[in-house]
């Protein structure tokens, strides 16, 4: 997967025909653990509002967006193509993330597979600080925005406010070497701040200020797990933490967005003309391959050439040398 998320110079956002097509880092397990998570709160009743905070060009907020349900709302707080708040910031985005980022691709791709927009926020997440979003009203939080600790420690005491007692809190790059303050501010706030890890993943650290354990049984007694992904358990400080690994056996793709049919159409026109022009090419080919054999033959049976060969075949080598020398003579 590419980060490219505009086609040419044209500034006009590519079309998706799946979920792989929008740019992004969010991968089968990942997605398969959101729909677990988020699947199991609808089975048991929950309901609460969603915030994603951090979207890039909306891969994991599309598949967030697939469990609203009625009178849910779904909040994305991003920069997009804003300014950044502090020059540390600005520097981060210019590294990852300035080139392809814009809240327009962001939205296209969303309505791409939705019919509605979530509610977006077009700032940095530390605007959702001191009651910008109401206390206790959320389910699920995934936060992937900035990686500086500062920020993300302020995200995590907004997802503890926000957050229902059994809501769950996902945090992206919690491990990666890059990414030293999202681990930095994730452990901290297991071992000082009461978050309890539930289960990891190699990108992503699924937790809640609840209880763990009615999620832990129900995924190791593999309720609704696809069958290729394995769980093993750690324990930290006298806490269980799952961690997942294997493959994505059993993981079902998500669906087709609503231009998947006719994408499908023109990329099967597309292979038609092509298969239709390689036929004619070896039909060309061929044609002037055979009118190339053709004056060869008809050039081999002119008088003077049959002359020719008969003298090479019939004359001894001497004299045939002898002729040929003196032709160049």
């Amino acid at each position: 997967m590419t980060d490219t998320a505009l086609r040419g110079g044209s500034q006009k956002p590519i079309e998706p025909a799946g979920l792989d097509d929008v740019p992004g880092w969010f991968w089968d397990h990942d997605r398969h653990s959101f729909d677990w998570f988020l699947g199991r709160q609808e089975k048991k009743g929950v309901t609460g509002d969603l915030l994603e905070m951090g979207a890039y060009l909306g891969r994991s907020a599309i598949v967030i967006g697939e469990h609203l349900q009625p009178g849910e709302a779904f909040t994305v707080c991003d920069l997009f193509d804003s300014d950044a708040p502090d020059e540390e910031n600005s520097e981060e985005m210019a590294v990852s993330y300035r080139k392809t980022l814009t809240r327009s691709a962001f939205e296209a791709n969303y309505l791409s597979f939705h019919d509605e927009l979530p509610e977006i926020i077009q700032a940095p997440t530390s605007v959702l600080a001191g009651g910008r979003i109401p206390a206790g009203a959320f389910r699920f939080i995934h936060i992937d925005a900035s990686h500086l600790y500062e920020h993300v420690v302020g995200d995590l005491q907004v997802a503890r406010v926000a957050l229902q007692e059994q809501g769950v809190v996902v945090l992206d790059d919690y491990r990666s070497q890059h990414t030293p303050g999202v681990a930095a501010a994730t452990w901290g706030a297991v071992f000082n701040h009461g978050l309890k890890p539930i289960m990891l993943t190699e990108c992503k650290f699924y937790g809640t200020w609840g209880d763990p354990e009615p999620f832990q049984r129900e995924l190791l007694d593999r309720v609704d797990l696809a069958v290729g992904c394995h769980l093993s358990t750690e324990t930290l400080n006298g806490q269980q933490v799952l961690r997942m690994t294997g493959t994505s056996e059993g993981i079902q793709p998500f669906r087709g967005s609503r231009h998947q049919e006719r994408l499908s159409e023109v990329a099967a026109e597309r292979s038609a003309q092509e298969s239709r022009q390689a036929i004619r090419s070896a039909q060309d080919e061929a044609t002037l391959d055979l009118a190339a054999r053709r004056a060869r033959a008809a050039e081999a049976r002119r008088p003077l050439n049959v002359a020719k060969r008969a003298a090479r075949d019939l004359l001894p080598p001497v004299v045939t040398s002898a002729i040929r020398r003196a032709r160049r003579g």
